[in-house]
């Protein structure tokens, strides 16, 4: 019934089953199944994280790796303690039936009951499709906060039996939470380095790859279980860890083996944990107090509502992308409660806690609570909201390629400024990791990635024998390729060729081959820092050719201060005609000047030109040819100035305008009566030429 499933989650469908299915059972007078916490934990919970971790989104994860330890480390502990200091007020003021109700037990029904079930979370929330930030963040506290709950779920449990607590048993609980997540992370990474090592070495039984991913998880779960280090983070660590190593180093079988396996085991565990909570609640004993239990769904809704205000406002501060209101109301609504706090209870005492039942009773009203109306109402809720949804389409390549150029460049940037973001810290364990970790834990040729190629030798080798096996062509070469073969008969391939759809598995191993092969100049370029920066020769050289310009010019402009006389302005060619026109003679060369250029200029012709560029013209003469009639008729010859060569130094190369001749024609032109005081920037002769 599409209609039904599209308005209630499938987990609150499966709790209606269990429910189904126990009342059938007691009704036919059998005792109900109940849900124990050894099935539990061993068996149950372990296929769901596996899932959750190995197929984790690593880049979204560790970009909001703050936010997500902010909310599932500080926001757990103020909800365990918040919610069991106010419940240990509600007993004491609750009456003959709840004042027995310690303060201890309230704080560890507090950190019970506090916890986000990742069950839970991943049930309701892979089926509103939210945005991949929300999602995430949500999720990665379910998933860190159990490293929270097993350190204060042991913690209060071992309290109750001591008769004093004491300030140093309080100390050594503090330190034991680093002890708990800290170790079930390295139990984990140690387990994944292993699988990774040993998936090196299967290349000749492929039968077995995906077993091994299995086993070391498994041992990895068990390992840190076995000394109450939090198993849930040494599954994650493992998952994470195992999963680019042994992906480079398992055939594509396998690949498909493990993915399909795991989504098909976590499926199931989570389909026998929803139900098994149904008929749980049938069978199980009840203790029902109404004040406890409405306080109970009372004050957490009130704790998760404040926790995410205050931390949220907190975040913010540090944050580039803010969570919006929207944000923060969906981040409060999504803290689902589930089997993990249910199995939790379960496992309580009856000798320490005599109120396990009313316990076990509020437990699965708040889990009912939760996982059917939140559950029921987030979907209208995000419509409503308009809150972004997920993108259901893949990244095209290019959008990959960019990506890898951002965080190229904001590490650049990093670099430069001397800020040690996460950008460097995560170009610094990628070089790492291909210089060391690869070379160890990936097999052979393929550590060096040279991916593209062999795929493409791999898809041109499939494609001749497909074209061999169609028919039509006699013995091929091995060597020989799909191109030549074409050329040789291409009247033997069909006029229409149909082209084969990819699969999308196909598709996905090639945008990962494209992915992991494209766009690495960090990898090819030598390491830039700004305390590292050597001076480039060439910008010197250029530095100190620039000096020396600038000094020649100095030298030169104080010289000509001293030593010329000061030149007259190039008169317009109305006055050189008119001064020429009234004394001619004192314009005549000398007879011992024999460079000299002989000026012919007619006063009386109208179309000389209007301006006339000294520092270009060519002096008749000069080349030793004598002067044709056609020259001497038209007077001045304009020529045109050659640019100077690229890379000559205009300082110390002479040009056509420091010749002596057009020095002397400079001064013969000019008025040579001295001036009261020379203007800077004038045009100077030196004296000696």
């Amino acid at each position: 019934i599409p209609s039904v499933s599209h308005i209630v989650p499938e987990s609150c469908l499966l709790i209606v089953v269990g429910l189904l299915v126990g009342g059938l059972i007691k009704g036919v007078g059998e005792k109900p199944p109940i849900l124990k916490s050894d099935i539990f934990f061993l068996f149950l919970l372990p296929p769901i994280i596996l899932d959750a971790g190995y197929f984790l989104p690593l880049r979204p994860f560790t970009e909001n790796l703050g936010t997500i330890l902010i909310f599932a480390v500080v926001g757990t502990l103020w909800n365990a303690f918040f919610l069991g200091g106010l419940m240990y007020a509600v007993c004491q003021l609750g009456g003959p039936g709840l004042n027995h109700i310690g303060l201890l037990a309230n704080l560890l029904f507090g950190s019970i009951i506090s916890a986000v079930d990742p069950v839970a979370v991943l049930a309701v929330f892979e089926e509103i499709h939210i945005n991949e930030l929300l999602h995430i963040l949500v999720f990665g506290e379910s998933l860190l906060n159990d490293a929270v709950t097993v350190v204060l779920y042991h913690l209060f449990e071992e309290f109750a039996s001591f008769e004093q607590v004491t300030i140093l048993d309080i100390i050594l609980g503090f330190l034991s939470f680093f002890v708990v997540s800290l170790g079930g992370v390295l139990v984990g990474v140690i387990y994944g380095v292993i699988a990774a090592f040993t998936s090196r070495f299967t290349s000749r039984i492929r039968v077995i790859e995906p077993l091994f991913v299995f086993l070391y998880s498994y041992m990895a779960y068990l390992s840190a279980e076995l000394f109450h280090l939090s198993g849930i983070m040494a599954l994650i660590a493992a998952g994470v860890v195992m999963r680019p190593y042994v992906e480079a180093n398992i055939s594509h079988k396998s690949h498909t083996t493990i993915k399909y396996f795991l989504k098909m085991w976590s499926s199931v565990s989570e389909t026998l944990i929803f139900i098994f909570l149904g008929v749980s609640t049938v069978a199980g004993h009840h203790y029902w107090n109404w004040t406890f239990v409405i306080s109970t769904l009372f004050f957490c809704l009130i704790a998760r509502v404040l926790g995410v205000l205050v931390l949220t406002w907190f975040i913010n501060k540090f944050r580039i992308v803010k969570l919006t209101p929207k944000d923060q109301f969906i981040i409060a609504y999504g803290g689902l409660r589930g089997a993990i706090a249910f199995s939790l209870g379960y496992l309580l005492d009856y000798e320490h806690f005599s109120m396990r039942d009313m316990f076990l009773t509020a437990i699965i009203t708040v889990i009912f609570f939760t996982v059917f109306v939140q559950g029921m109402t987030i979907r209208p809720l995000v419509d409503l909201l308009a809150v972004k949804k997920k993108q259901e389409t893949k990244r095209s390549i290019n959008e990959e390629i960019h990506t890898q150029f951002l965080d190229h460049l904001l590490t650049g940037i990093e670099d430069i400024c001397g800020h040690y973001g996460h950008h460097h810290w995560k170009d610094k364990l990628n070089r790492f990791n291909k210089k060391y970790v690869k070379k160890c834990l990936i097999a052979g040729e393929r550590s060096k990635e040279p991916q593209l190629i062999a795929f493409y030798h791999k898809m041109e080798m499939k494609q001749a024998i497909e074209l061999v096996e169609s028919g039509g062509i006699g013995k091929i070469p091995s060597a020989v390729s799909t191109v030549s073969i074409q050329n040789i008969n291409p009247q033997t391939l069909p006029l229409e060729r149909v082209i084969p759809a990819l699969s999308k598995d196909k598709e996905e191993e090639i945008r990962k081959i494209l992915r992991t092969n494209l766009q690495k100049t960090r990898q090819r370029l030598r390491s830039y820092n700004r305390h590292t920066l050597v001076a480039d020769p060439y910008e010197e050289a250029w530095n100190q050719m620039l000096l020396r310009r600038q000094k020649a010019r100095q030298l030169e402009q104080k010289m000509n201060n001293y030593l010329t006389v000061p030149a007259h302005r190039v008169d317009s060619p109305t006055m050189s005609r008119a001064r020429i026109g009234s004394d001619p003679l004192a314009y005549e060369p000398k007879e011992d000047s024999e460079n000299l250029p002989i000026i012919t200029i007619d006063p009386a012709s109208p179309q000389s030109p209007e301006s006339v560029d000294l520092m270009s013209e060519e002096p008749k003469g000069c080349s030793g040819l004598p002067p044709s009639p056609e020259e001497d008729e038209e007077g001045l010859v304009m020529r045109v100035k050659e640019p100077s060569s690229p890379g000559t130094d205009e300082v110390f190369t002479p040009g056509t305008s420091d010749s002596p001749s057009n020095q002397r024609m400079l001064r013969c032109l000019s008025d040579p009566g001295p001036r009261p005081e020379p203007e800077e920037g004038e045009p100077f002769i030196p004296k000696g030429q």
